[in-house]
């Protein structure tokens, strides 16, 4: 069955260049230039996958996707185009639900690879979260560490109450952190989780950690999430090491 992408995009070279390339390889391609006639299109079309860029007319891609994230309840996977190259603005866009992010100007053969990494791990989401389980879950795919609930099937997260605002890539890093806890998981098994075979270089899974770490923890007065460093991560009541 084909893959349908929609892709924001107001810069018409861009656009072309991604029609040349991606329709060749078998893809179902939908297109909106304008930030508002691209979150409806979003909300009403049926995409594996959207491809926003952050800088729109009438509604940026970082507004665009909180918007469809925390309104439209959407869980679409969502590769953001930004200009900028900073923690912070990677950071930004993670926060307000992208997978994944690319910067321009980017090769297209690595722009379809982190589509088609997406795609993966959007079906492994859609077949009840991290396989595996053990004695700590339930057959509704509830998961319980300390204070933190979560639920793979209904894809929510809760801490004491409150709900935990995730990423799709958040939510599936949280889930595979519970899966084991209060084990640890390397850095590399995360890596592979979310990209497969194809892991970016540079500072990708630790810009997805701090957004976890931002939501998980920082409202609270005992973080769960701990880093070893230089191995992993995993959930754990005790201190951290040196603290």
């Amino acid at each position: 069955m084909p893959v349908s992408l929609l892709l924001i995009e107001d810069n018409e070279d861009i656009l072309a260049n991604l029609y040349a390339y991606l329709e060749p390889l078998g893809y179902e391609l939908d297109c909106a230039r304008h930030g508002r006639a691209g979150l409806d299109m979003a909300v009403r079309g049926c995409f594996d996958c959207i491809v926003l860029d952050i800088m729109l007319p009438g509604l940026d891609g970082v507004s665009l996707c909180r918007m469809l994230r925390e309104e439209h309840r959407s869980a679409v996977p969502v590769l953001m185009l930004t200009a900028r190259d900073t923690v912070a603005d990677r950071v930004r866009g993670l926060e307000a639900g992208a997978d994944d992010y690319l910067v321009k100007p980017f090769a297209l053969k690595e722009l379809e690879a982190r589509i088609r990494a997406l795609l993966r791990r959007g079906r492994l989401n859609a077949s009840g979260g991290p396989e595996g389980k053990s004695g700590l879950a339930a057959e509704e795919g509830v998961w319980t560490f300390a204070d933190l609930i979560l639920n793979t099937v209904q894809h929510r997260a809760v801490r004491q109450g409150r709900e935990l605002r995730l990423s799709p890539s958040g939510f599936r890093i949280l889930a595979e952190l519970i899966r084991v806890a209060p084990g640890l998981v390397r850095r590399e098994a995360l890596e592979h989780l979310l990209w497969g075979d194809e892991a970016p270089e540079g500072s990708a899974l630790r810009t997805h950690i701090h957004e976890l770490r931002r939501e998980l923890d920082k409202p609270f007065a005992v973080p769960l999430l701990q880093t070893v460093p230089h191995v992993g991560y995993r959930l754990s009541l005790a201190p951290e090491a040196g603290a």
